[in-house]
């Protein structure tokens, strides 16, 4: 499929000028809304990250700082391209800790992990994406003005990791500006991931981030990470996502 035909089956393709490179010319193949988003961000150590990061893969920093997110959200309406959604597969709650990379210049996001109450779409995201999911009880709820999120992972044998956290906008919604420190932040359009010998690409889409500043009360965090600062925080309306398939970007020797 042409990429013009598909400009005009989701307004989201008609934003581009955000992206680094431009959409694959290839059909995207599963879709799905992302609700109730916080970004939380903090400045974070250069060392510890690059322990963590597949050698091939080059730590981005903005002015000379990197930094490291966690991210809470909902999800629903996921479906295959051409499919409906199916009943009770296609929500569930997500909790997912990144960083930001470039690999052979293109900037992209790394998964630390990414927690989820769904076993079907974990199972799923790890086989297709070769992604870090990994099973959790998981609750969100909107209490008043306040989402609350609470998140428990505790496998024997694996890194537990509980976060809790209750949220809510306090600014009205803006597009960050070209150029600033969020807009580096947000307007990500790939991520990177290892298999066997291999990085691999996986592309998305979805149109420019309209966020509103947050209040964030944390009640409990236990990942593994030396937080610096304060964090950055900023709530999300709904976002329309688009996903293609793993590609090949390179071996784990280059970079």
């Amino acid at each position: 499929m042409e990429r013009s035909s598909y400009l005009f089956m989701h307004e989201e393709f008609l934003e581009l000028k955000q992206r680094p490179y431009p959409p694959p010319a290839s059909p995207w193949i599963l879709t799905q809304k992302w609700n109730h988003l916080l970004f939380m961000h903090w400045k974070a150590s250069k060392d510890q990250l690059n322990s963590r990061l597949p050698p091939a893969l080059e730590l981005d920093t903005f002015n000379g700082e990197a930094y490291i997110a966690i991210i809470p959200f909902l999800v629903d309406g996921m479906r295959a391209r051409n499919l409906p959604e199916i009943p009770l597969l296609g929500s569930y709650i997500e909790l997912n800790v990144r960083t930001y990379v470039r690999y052979k210049g293109v900037p992209g996001i790394y998964f630390f992990s990414l927690d989820a109450n769904h076993p079907p779409s974990v199972a799923g995201a790890s086989i297709f994406f070769s992604l870090p999911y990994r099973n959790a009880a998981m609750e969100i709820r909107v209490d008043g003005s306040f989402i609350n999120f609470r998140s428990s992972r505790n496998h024997p044998g694996k890194e537990a990791f509980d976060f809790y956290a209750a949220y809510k906008p306090v600014s009205d919604i803006y597009i960050p500006e070209t150029g600033s420190l969020e807009h580096w932040l947000f307007e990500r359009y790939c991520f990177f991931t290892e298999r066997g010998k291999s990085i691999y690409r996986g592309d998305i889409h979805h149109d420019m981030w309209r966020v509103q500043t947050a209040d964030c009360q944390i009640k409990q965090n236990t990942l593994d990470f030396s937080l610096l600062d304060e964090p950055l925080l900023h709530y999300s309306t709904p976002k329309q996502v688009f996903f293609w398939p793993l590609e090949k970007a390179g071996d784990v020797s280059e970079r």
